[in-house]
């Protein structure tokens, strides 16, 4: 997601479109993106620590914007 404070235009445009289409309170719309990992690990400790250090260093750019890891579950 783009960091709180900073410009995110397609949010400003989809709470526009929203507004026009008859949706009231809607506000502070911020559009980020989805990934889905599929990794080997151990334990769900691991894979959020990988999954975080992937973040850090490659799939996230940490001055504009902020992540969170949503949900591990083991495979099946």
């Amino acid at each position: 997601m783009p960091r709180s404070g900073l410009l995110d235009p397609q949010g400003h445009a989809v709470e526009h479109a929203l507004t026009a289409l008859g949706f009231r309170g809607v506000a502070d719309v911020r559009v980020g993106r989805t990934l889905e990992i599929r990794l080997e690990a151990d334990t769900e400790q691991q894979v959020r620590e990988r999954l975080r250090e992937m973040c850090d260093r490659l799939v996230a750019n940490p001055v504009t914007e902020d992540y969170t890891i949503d949900a591990v579950e083991p495979a099946p």
